[in-house]
């Protein structure tokens, strides 16, 4: 029997690898596109040369031409910290809506299931906590990120209208704050600029007071209910994060515990519509999908401190990024 064929558009980002690593492990045949905005072949590497993958450099906000027959599709690309999307306002629109509508059109041209990366960022500032699937949100869409937060909200509008209109079969997983291997170093997010600050021995940068929460999920986690998504039968949204609630404050002493750093807290303004809170309900990926985050942080973090190590290492403290 043939190996069912994948295709991972953002295949060379910390998501988009991770997944092509968990695909492959599992025997598929790993076809990764992307077009090196933010990803990196560094994330890939490993898995050059292998008979079941090939890796396209392709911007899908253009075009997306795979020949052959293709069974599953994952749209992991996008800009998808405020670092990035913040800088490439226009990039980050195009692609939850270009990328959208041409990898939606190959599903449908391939007969193939396509599952969508969505993201809790799509309940803005929420007024509801923890946040279920059946709420709405609380985002502004002119504001700095709205760029990010409605190109999401658009992508899932437009892969309900081709699940209804055109029958093509879709998925749609909402990611909260994950974290592991393969992050950046200059992400911007929380946890990769506290490692790399504390291991660096810079002072830790807290946005406002360090009282907004997160939940941060291992990546390890978050890709097993992404699979367990995209082979149920379920096509509406479902949260896939680690419900286990802590403040930014708390989170930063929590590395400066963990890499014995000298590093002190210095805080800074809060950005323009950030979240002050964050931890999904995953009643239903529990119900549906039999899951829940196995890793507990600690371990996690430990998991990823080491690459950072390692990373921190290699580059010497350095890590260029891609202009636009």
């Amino acid at each position: 029997m043939s190996k069912k064929k994948i295709l991972i558009a953002g295949g060379a980002g910390f998501l988009g690898s991770n997944l092509c690593a968990n695909f492959l492990e599992k025997g598929f045949y790993v076809i990764a596109v992307d077009n090196l905005l933010t990803g990196s072949l560094d994330n890939i590497s490993e898995f050059m040369g292998l008979p079941d993958f090939e890796f396209h450099h392709c911007d899908v906000t253009k075009f997306v031409h795979i020949s052959g027959n293709l069974d599953y599709i994952l749209h992991f690309a996008s800009p998808a910290s405020p670092i990035d999307y913040l800088k490439m306002p226009i990039q980050t629109l195009k692609v939850g809506s270009l990328g959208t509508l041409h990898l939606l059109g190959l599903a449908k041209e391939k007969n193939a299931r396509i599952l969508m990366a969505s993201t809790s960022e799509i309940y803005g500032d929420p007024l509801e906590h923890p946040q279920k699937e059946t709420y709405w949100g609380n985002v502004n869409p002119v504001g700095p990120r709205g760029v990010y937060d409605e190109a999401k909200r658009f992508l899932e509008a437009l892969t309900m209208a081709y699940r209804n209109f055109h029958g093509v079969e879709t998925r749609i997983v909402r990611i909260f704050n994950t974290y592991g291997p393969k992050m950046r170093l200059n992400d911007g997010r929380a946890l990769p600029t506290f490692l790399s600050q504390a291991l660096q021995g810079e002072d830790l940068t807290v946005f406002g007071d360090g009282s907004q929460t997160r939940s941060f999920c291992y990546v390890d986690d978050l890709v097993e209910g992404i699979y367990r998504l995209l082979l149920s039968d379920h096509a509406d949204p479902v949260n896939i994060g680690n419900p286990v609630e802590i403040t930014i404050k708390e989170f930063a002493e929590e590395i400066i515990a963990l890499t014995d750093s000298n590093s002190k807290l210095i805080y800074k303004d809060l950005p323009v519509n950030d979240p002050k809170q964050r931890r999904p309900d995953i009643t239903k990926a529990k119900n549906i999908l039999n899951w829940q985050p196995l890793i507990d942080r600690s371990e996690g973090l430990k998991k990823t401190l080491a690459y950072f190590q390692h990373k921190l290492h290699t580059t010497l403290k350095s890590e260029p990024h891609e202009s636009v």
